[in-house]
């Protein structure tokens, strides 16, 4: 062969070689499969169609986005394997996770290595926290806390169910009962008490013992800190027991597979969730190209696509791709554009002023009734 077809072919597949080791890596970690599967696909469909949308424009800072799709089940012990991976793999930033129950333990992995997580979903106070107490600068959430939606719902239930019988429950893990327990001190301290604390537990196929306690006990609303799955099949069972009350939920069941499964007994069911980004006008053209693609871009979708719009801004504010400086480029005070509006974070790494909608589900959608 010539030697100068050998020289030209060696220096072709260097080439070659250098513009993928140029590509910026984003890793997406969420409950790919599992009982909990449709998290993770709308975390995968929002954060491809953010990596799309931002290389067809040039992408960062001239380099091109590729994702990393890891599955950690909602399980914390898989989540701490996976951001093990992640970090082995060399991946600098995180989109994920989904559970408060995985985001805290595999924070700690990426605080200790310097790599960026910042989550769409996870809305336990302890994930910025516990970061904040421990000097962990890389640790962020693009979603509200639980305190702050505590404090949005907890008042409005003890004022519009003033004088009825209302249960809290909650699925024992960190995401449910923590924000269970938000709800419930400020439900009480605006002046209702509940009749009924308890914690059930997830995964089971019966719980028709708790819906006659629930019944026995004439409770009127339940406010349960959960996910649809659960929540779905106690509606089911209650209705068979020719029983109704007023389930109010957390931000868990903007997911079609909630009236999957309760069927017609999800019917008026409550939920909070922020005030909706499809709506905005930031995200009429990302919602668009989703819809195009046969994708529903509700419940995490645009959080996670924000995400990844989050660390491209992030990475063009700093003029670089190490996480410690886009984490800080980020938490000094200026705002950045994404689909679900325009965002700043504070010191900790949560987002400023969080706003609301109260849900309902009817007929097997859900649209606003108030804020």
């Amino acid at each position: 062969m010539n030697k100068f077809l050998i020289i030209g072919t060696t220096i072709s597949l260097l080439m070659g070689t250098a513009a993928r080791a140029d590509d910026l890596t984003f890793a997406v970690a969420g409950p790919l499969t599992g009982p909990l599967a449709t998290i993770g696909d709308q975390f995968k469909q929002g954060a491809q169609a953010a990596a799309d949308a931002i290389n067809a424009k040039g992408g960062v800072l001239g380099r091109k986005i590729k994702l990393q799709l890891e599955d950690d089940q909602c399980d914390p012990k898989q989540a701490v394997s996976v951001a093990n991976r992640i970090v082995a793999n060399g991946v600098q930033f995180v989109d994920g996770h989904a559970c408060s129950g995985s985001s805290i333990p595999a924070s700690a992995i990426y605080a200790e290595n310097g790599t960026l997580m910042m989550s769409p979903a996870s809305s336990n106070p302890a994930l910025t926290d516990q970061a904040a107490a421990k000097g962990w600068t890389n640790i962020m959430r693009l979603y509200t806390r639980d305190d702050a939606q505590g404090a949005f719902i907890g008042p409005w239930i003890a004022k519009q169910y003033a004088g009825k019988n209302v249960a809290i429950l909650h699925d024992k893990t960190a995401y449910g009962q923590g924000v269970a327990d938000a709800v419930r001190a400020t439900m009480n301290k605006a002046g209702l008490k509940e009749i009924m604390y308890e914690g059930i537990n997830p995964g089971e196929k019966d719980y028709n013992a708790l819906v006659t306690k629930l019944k026995n006990a004439k409770v009127d609303v339940v406010y349960f800190g959960g996910y649809h799955p659960e929540a779905g099949l106690i509606l089911r069972q209650s209705a068979e027991a020719s029983y109704k009350f007023q389930l109010i939920m957390p931000d868990s069941i903007a997911s079609p597979e909630f009236w999957q499964v309760a069927g017609p007994a999800g019917e008026g069911t409550l939920f909070v969730f922020p005030s909706d980004p499809q709506s905005k006008p930031e995200a009429k053209e990302a919602v668009a190209k989703i819809q195009a693609g046969g994708f529903k871009p509700e419940g995490f979708t645009l959080f996670s696509y924000a995400v990844i719009q989050a660390f491209a801004q992030g990475i063009e504010r700093a003029g670089s791709d190490d996480p410690t400086k886009v984490a800080a480029a980020l938490k000094n005070g200026k705002s950045i554009d994404t689909v679900v509006g325009t965002v700043t974070f504070d010191e900790k790494g949560d987002l400023k002023n969080a706003s609301y909608d109260i849900n309902r589900w009817s007929n097997g959608a859900y649209a606003p009734i108030a804020k």
